[in-house]
């Protein structure tokens, strides 16, 4: 079973994904991360035989964006039940994908998100496996896998 997330593959999911969804190019940026004062968060947490959580985070502007595009519209002007469905429904398609390189023994929660400024998250027990960050014509947002310490 593997148990290792490494830069490539979660860069070769998070293509795509925003590939097939959206039809936006993105690429992997060397840009440093840092906690953003006013952001939208989403996460889902894997458990089983690995454990662990995949986040994504970027501005409420960008979520703004990701909507649109997913939902074939103008983007909404501000952060509304719609653009936080969007950035769960994209933690969660990327932690499937990330869940079928590990055992079938690997359940997905569901999603939840997070928005406003000055937060921090914390999953108890966990520590960052990989993080990467991901430029595309809408900006730059982070994708984060944590795991379970054990």
């Amino acid at each position: 079973m593997q148990t290792e997330v490494s830069a490539a593959v979660l860069a070769q999911i998070v293509k795509s994904v925003f590939v097939t969804m959206m039809s936006l190019d993105v690429s992997p940026s060397e840009t440093s991360w840092k906690p953003m004062g006013d952001r939208l968060t989403s996460f889902v947490q894997l458990t089983g035989d690995w454990d662990g959580a995949v986040v994504i985070e970027c501005s409420r502007l960008q979520a703004c964006q990701f909507a649109g595009h997913i939902l074939s519209m103008d983007p909404p002007e501000s952060v509304d039940d719609d653009v936080r469905d969007v950035l769960g429904e994209l933690a969660n398609m990327i932690g499937g994908n990330l869940k079928s390189n590990f055992s079938s023994q690997v359940r997905l929660s569901m999603p939840s998100v997070m928005d406003g400024s000055d937060y921090d998250l914390r999953i108890c027990g966990s520590e960052v496996r990989e993080r990467s960050a991901f430029e595309c014509a809408d900006g730059i947002f982070w994708v984060t896998v944590l795991v379970t310490k054990d």
